[in-house]
């Protein structure tokens, strides 16, 4: 040890989290906020889109909570499904179950555990008044969630599937603040704006994959659409733009949404065109992902400030 370094016997034998508790937030991906956020976002954007104003704290807790139980959920049935594939992958060879680093079994108490906590947050969590709503809601979210993973393997465009079942990450919301779905024009354009995004990030997201899928044999948005992704991705973010802008003006919200509206909207316009350029590397597209978390949040922080009625200077 250098003569000027202090010794710090904290620092040098600080513990880390156990192999065991490691493997298990990776079979969850808590281990990596992105994913987890990026399904909040337009949770978020359906509280604060809510023609009563913004949402009471206590039910932005209870939807959060849900979110993540759902989302584990999803990752956990995902690496079920996929146990056998993900070795194959560079990408995924890594993941928990793919490595041999949890087992089937432990996998699908951890899945009923999700599952659990999620019914909870709807039975004892949201309002009285929209509990049998939100509860059917949450039984049809269901399927798609857990057979998402196997669309790869019959329809060319798995990542729809995904973005319907972001979709009920919108409707659910919705309903448990105001007990019902009669939202009209501005729900509608909030989910068709969901389901573009979520279609666009995660066609990027498989465009990382397409060597290894094309060898393995399973399908994706990103291989049906060739070297038609990029446009496409462009085409469904000013879509989805357009539509969540259509959504504020018809629920009045404040100008103070509409400049970081167009800040996050050109975002999402530049990152799609930077998907043109020839060969990026594959960190790049997990860059774009990081980047769409940054840019829905963005958007939510707008419909935050817009429903505030917080001026921007």
């Amino acid at each position: 040890m250098p003569a000027n370094q202090p010794f710090s016997p904290v620092a040098s034998h600080r513990p880390g989290p156990s192999p065991l508790l490691q493997a298990w937030l990776g079979l969850l991906r808590w281990d990596k906020p992105s994913g987890r956020l990026i399904l909040l976002i337009p949770a978020g954007w359906s509280l604060w889109l809510q023609p009563a104003g913004p949402p009471a704290p206590a039910l932005v807790g209870w939807i959060v909570l849900g979110g993540l139980a759902v989302s584990g959920a999803g990752c956990v049935a995902n690496d079920l499904w996929d146990r056998r594939i993900d070795p194959q992958v560079e990408r995924t060879r890594q993941r928990p179950l793919a490595s041999g680093r949890i087992g089937v079994a432990g996998a699908l108490v951890l899945l009923a555990l999700c599952l659990l906590a999620a019914l909870a947050v709807v039975l004892w969590g949201l309002p009285a008044g929209s509990r049998g709503l939100c509860l059917g809601l949450a039984l049809a979210a269901l399927p798609p969630v857990l057979l998402y993973p196997s669309a790869k393997r019959w329809f060319g465009y798995p990542q729809a599937v995904l973005a319907l079942c972001w979709g009920f990450a919108v409707l659910i919301p919705w309903a448990a603040a105001s007990g019902s779905l009669r939202g009209g024009l501005p729900l509608l354009a909030l989910w068709l704006a969901t389901l573009l995004w979520t279609f666009g990030f995660d066609t990027v997201y498989a465009m990382a994959d397409r060597r290894d899928d094309r060898r393995v044999g399973v399908r994706s948005s990103a291989l049906s659409l060739g070297d038609a992704a990029p446009t496409a991705v462009g085409l469904c973010y000013g879509a989805a733009a357009l539509l969540l802008a259509l959504a504020a003006l018809l629920q009045g919200v404040g100008v103070g949404f509409w400049p970081l509206w167009l800040l996050a909207s050109a975002g999402l316009l530049r990152e799609a065109w930077l998907l043109r350029r020839p060969d990026p590397p594959r960190s790049a597209y997990g860059l774009h992902f990081q980047h769409q978390v940054q840019l829905g949040a963005l958007l939510l922080l707008a419909l935050v400030i817009g429903r505030s009625g917080v001026a921007l200077p």
